[in-house]
Order: structure tokens, then sequence, then C-alpha cells
């Protein structure tokens, strides 16, 4: 049976995810504590890992009910920071790691998610593994970091997100919490990436097009995907259904 498997959100855009068992439906569609914070430099321009490679070097932990966010660094200095109640003392350590003159600015009926009238990211398992089968030097967790989606469903077919995008897509349920697909996730430098160290594997992005060429299902609407370098779906969830909950191994179903 297709069930949710994991809810996953990045609290700081660009860090490392936490995984919740139930999380609610903003009012702007998308998953509460996803990408609450962001660090922006003064340009007003967002900083993460398709800014500086060294973002995967950090490891990272988020307590979304204290608002207390961990960091250490490659050389094993910790810090945590109250990003409730001082979010200056983060700004301050942010900007000297990375040597940029950084702000850490908060949207909590929103976060500060790439296309912001669109919703939750979702893949499959299936999908993550097949992923990690491409590569040698990728595990199932190094996919999931890699691609970070929000919402994982198992029990279903590698690739079983691409039938909701496209002409005549049917909309999906999960629990009570109806999905659209709106648009495949072009995916940008970060997959290619070592999750831990940055480190790219070597021709990635022409080794995953070809792979996703000839793994693409014949029930999906090649017409919404404008080139294979693609992967997950971003979706829209309906107005009525925002401010409703979302629990790991939820059923899952098409409608």
């Amino acid at each position: 049976m297709a069930r949710l498997n994991r809810l996953r959100v990045y609290p700081v855009k660009g860090l490392n995810g936490i995984d919740l068992e139930v999380a609610d439906v903003l009012e702007g569609g998308t998953v509460a504590h996803d990408r609450e914070f962001a660090l922006f430099d003064a340009d007003a321009d967002v900083f993460n890992g398709k800014r500086s490679v060294r973002v995967h070097t950090l490891d990272t932990e988020y307590d979304p009910t204290a608002g207390v966010l961990t960091v250490e660094t490659p050389d094993g200095e910790g810090r945590q920071f109250d990003l409730t109640a001082d979010r200056e003392t983060a700004e301050s350590w942010f900007s000297e790691f990375f040597d940029a003159d950084l702000s850490l600015e908060r949207d909590t009926s929103l976060g500060f998610v790439d296309r912001r009238e669109m919703g939750p990211s979702v893949v499959s398992t299936a999908t993550l593994e097949a992923v990690a089968s491409w590569f040698d030097e990728m595990t199932v967790e190094g996919a999931r970091r890699r691609i970070r989606a929000n919402i994982e469903v198992s029990g279903v077919d590698p690739f079983w997100e691409d039938r909701f995008v496209g002409a005549d897509a049917p909309a999906f349920e999960i629990g009570t919490v109806r999905f659209e697909g709106v648009t495949p996730c072009g995916r940008c430098v970060v997959p290619q990436r070592d999750p831990d160290t940055g480190e790219p594997i070597g021709e990635f992005q022409s080794q995953f097009v070809r792979k996703r060429e000839v793994t693409f299902p014949e029930w999906a609407d090649a017409d919404a995907f404008d080139h294979y370098y693609s992967l997950m779906i971003l979706t829209r969830v309906l107005e009525d259904d925002r401010g409703k909950t979302l629990c790991v191994d939820d059923p899952v179903e098409t409608v």
C-alpha cells in the first residue's frame, strides 16, 4: 500500500534537513518549518549550496520546538544558536565562516522556497533507490540528501510522481490532504555533490540524463518535461486543505 514514508523539512535553506513524524500544511501551502530561515547576502540574494560548496561541509541539526540550531564545522567546532530569540549571533557566525556579509531572515507563513507559488516537493522511495543505483558513489540516503524532497512515498513504482504532471494528470491525497502536481523539478548543481564534503561525481549530469531518458516511464507525459535533468515534482495543496496535518504512515491514494 502506498503511504507517506518520510516527511523531511529544511529549516535553514541550504542546510541539513530534519525528519518529522507530524507537520502542518501552512496557509501559504508549504510544510511547516520548511525553509523557515534563509541566509541572504548584502545584495539580498539567497546564500546556499548553489553559491558556496562550503555549505555542504557543515553538519547541522534543528530543534523546531526550542528553535535551536546546532552547527558543527569540519574542524569539529560546535555551536548552538537560538534562532527565535537571537538570530544576530547566528548571522555573525555564518558571516565569519563564509567570509561574507550575511543576514538570517525568517518567514513562518510560507518559508523561503524557490517557487513561492507552489507547495511541497514529492518523490518516491523507489525513485531514490533507482537513482542511487546509477552511481557507484551514491547510497539511497545519499540520494535522499541530494534530492532534498519534503515528501517521500513508499509502496509505489520508481518515478511514480511523474504521473501527476502534464495534461489530464490526476491528483493524489495523503491522508485528507489533496495535492496537485504542478511541474517537474529541474535540478541544479547540488545533486552531483557529496552532501557531506561537496565533492562532485564526475560527469554526473550527462550520466543522470542518459539514465533518466532510458528509464522514463511510458505512462508519464513527456511534454510536461523540458529536459531529462529533472527529478521529483513540485505540487500545490488545495486551499481548503491548508491548515491540515500530514503524518508519517498516512495512506496515499490517486484521485
